[in-house]
């Protein structure tokens, strides 16, 4: 992708009616935009970032075994009366048919509608377990918004939900889905800082699991035992009389931190109210057992932004970053062009400043902003040895790479 043809701008300055840095940055250099309070438009370069981040999270969820399909938002009161939580939610958005009178929800979770769903092609055991998933808009009406793409209200959501025989299947296949969230959080960059979070677990079970990141711009606080590398939440704390579930140390230490996913077993909660049965092997109607997991896509987004990043802007983890390549010509667009070329022909995705009007300090300090993992640079300089600036966003160091070698050095 050339500079010259996207059509938004990096900025000076951090927008006024932003506080919190993952909106300030993603601002700052063009990858999302603030329509009003909790709900921002995704610009091309923040697109690529969703979209890779999506692809992630969609292979961890298809190596579970999860199908992928879409639910609606719009949403019938009547499911919603059926759970109790039409009057309960208190950031569930409602509104009205025009043709009806009839209100209706726009979707902050989908329980309400994958249960009746299920109902109509579960019958026997031997149709269970299974798992599906899908990656989807969802609304909340917050009181408040805040904290930039770490709380909207109107957000991407990955919804996992899992339906099982007994408790002991649900039991193991959970598991599954925790390796697999550890594994999404590595692979975009925050696994070091991620930590698996016990939680009230609520009627079904003893705990159900958060993930959290640790960061400053973090809403809650977990309780961190070293020994075991999992925490507890502030919420349990007391109940755990300060001691970690899994190994008993009392020596925890306190963390500002933000949670990126959450898994939890619902048991029947949502199965008994749409009376979704399955016949066992005896001829007995039960309840089947479900589970749900979910990840915010922008949160997390604004979650790596908060955790990678240094005094110049963003500097993205190569996983998710918009491009691999940040390409600056200085004043010899044609050479850098051959460069450019080859390098896309080769497989590598590039950002490449060929913007003619543009000074040097400007193309550099939006390098910076944008934060791709490497920087060359094509100046008459480094022409002379036949050679580009080569540089790494998480590291000081600037050294020249011969041409010929650009593509061996990148790969």
């Amino acid at each position: 992708m050339k500079l010259s043809n996207n059509f938004t701008k990096t900025t000076k300055d951090f927008p006024k009616d932003e506080t919190s840095l993952n909106a300030q940055l993603l601002i700052k250099a063009g990858f999302i935009d603030k329509l009003m309070a909790g709900v921002y438009t995704m610009l091309p370069l923040g697109y690529r970032v969703y979209k890779k981040i999506e692809q992630i999270i969609r292979e961890e969820m298809n190596a579970l075994g999860g199908q992928e399909m879409y639910m609606p938002t719009i949403q019938p009161k009547a499911n919603w009366d059926l759970t109790g939580r039409w009057d309960e939610m208190d950031v569930l958005f409602k509104m009205n048919l025009s043709d009806v009178k009839r209100q209706v929800a726009l979707g902050p979770t989908h329980e309400e509608v994958v249960s009746p769903l299920v109902k109509k092609y579960i019958n026997s055991y031997k149709d269970l377990p299974f798992s599906v998933y899908h990656i989807q808009n969802k609304f909340r009406n917050e009181k408040r918004a805040k904290s930039g793409i770490l709380r909207g209200r109107e957000f991407m959501m990955k919804d996992l939900y899992s339906f099982h025989e007994s408790q002991n299947d649900l039991d193991k296949y959970y598991e599954q889905v925790s390796v697999a969230y550890e594994n999404v959080f590595k692979r975009v960059g925050i696994g070091n800082e991620t930590y698996k979070t016990y939680a009230s677990g609520g009627t079904f079970s003893k705990y159900s699991h958060e993930f959290q990141t640790l960061t400053d711009a973090g809403e809650d606080y977990i309780y961190i035992c070293d020994k075991c590398r999992v925490a507890i939440n502030k919420e349990i704390l007391a109940d755990q009389k300060n001691k970690c579930p899994e190994c008993g140390n009392s020596e925890l230490r306190e963390e500002k931190a933000v949670e990126v996913g959450n898994i939890f077993k619902l048991g029947n909660k949502f199965s008994a109210p749409f009376e979704l049965q399955y016949t066992d092997e005896s001829g007995e109607k039960k309840d089947v057992i479900m589970g749900c997991y979910g990840i915010g896509l922008q949160r997390l987004m604004g979650t790596v932004v908060e955790v990678c990043n240094d005094e110049n802007s963003i500097i993205w983890p190569e996983s998710v970053a918009p491009f691999k390549v940040h390409l600056i010509s200085i004043k010899k667009n044609n050479e850098a062009e051959m460069i450019y070329n080859d390098l896309v022909e080769s497989g590598v995705e590039v950002l490449y400043d060929d913007r003619e009007d543009v000074g040097v300090g400007a193309k550099f300090a939006d390098a910076d902003l944008i934060g791709c993992p490497i920087r060359l640079v094509v100046s008459e300089k480094t022409l002379k040895e036949k050679s580009v600036e080569f540089k790494r966003r998480d590291s000081e160091e600037v050294r020249n790479i011969k041409i010929d070698e650009i593509i061996k050095e990148i790969k």
